[in-house]
């Protein structure tokens, strides 16, 4: 199975600093209004999200949600989670205090990747 989902080492290495920080994390990206389209990395449960949202990996071991509307877009799509430094558009975020900001890159899958590609959960 193809993974709809990698995280880079620089990505990795936030992620461990802010479990030890704050615990179990998990990650949203949802379509617009005031965060954008950037990753938002929050406490686990510390964002619900809504029916029929898409989680598409496991960044770490953490869930990694995306908004239904925006899932549909990106569907063909593979996500990298990465991190620059500098503050992102929505500040909501646990990074967001550190100076960082995590980052997907995209990449359309290939017609054999998309063929074999791992299934979404949907939330219900």
């Amino acid at each position: 199975m193809i993974n709809r989902l990698d995280v880079t080492d620089k990505a990795k290495d936030l992620i461990h600093e802010l479990e030890a920080k704050h615990g179990k994390l998990m990650f949203y990206q949802a379509g617009g209004c005031c965060e954008g389209t950037q990753p938002q990395c929050f406490e686990e449960e510390g964002y619900f999200p809504r029916t029929n949202d898409a989680m598409i990996g496991l960044a770490e071991g953490y869930e990694f949600w995306v908004d239904r509307d925006l899932f549909e877009y990106w569907k063909h799509a593979h996500f990298t989670l990465d991190v620059l430094d500098g503050f992102g558009p929505g500040g909501f975020s646990l990074e967001t205090p550190l100076g960082k900001t995590f980052k997907v890159h995209y990449r359309l899958f290939t017609s054999e990747e998309l063929n074999n590609l791992s299934p979404v959960k949907r939330n219900e």
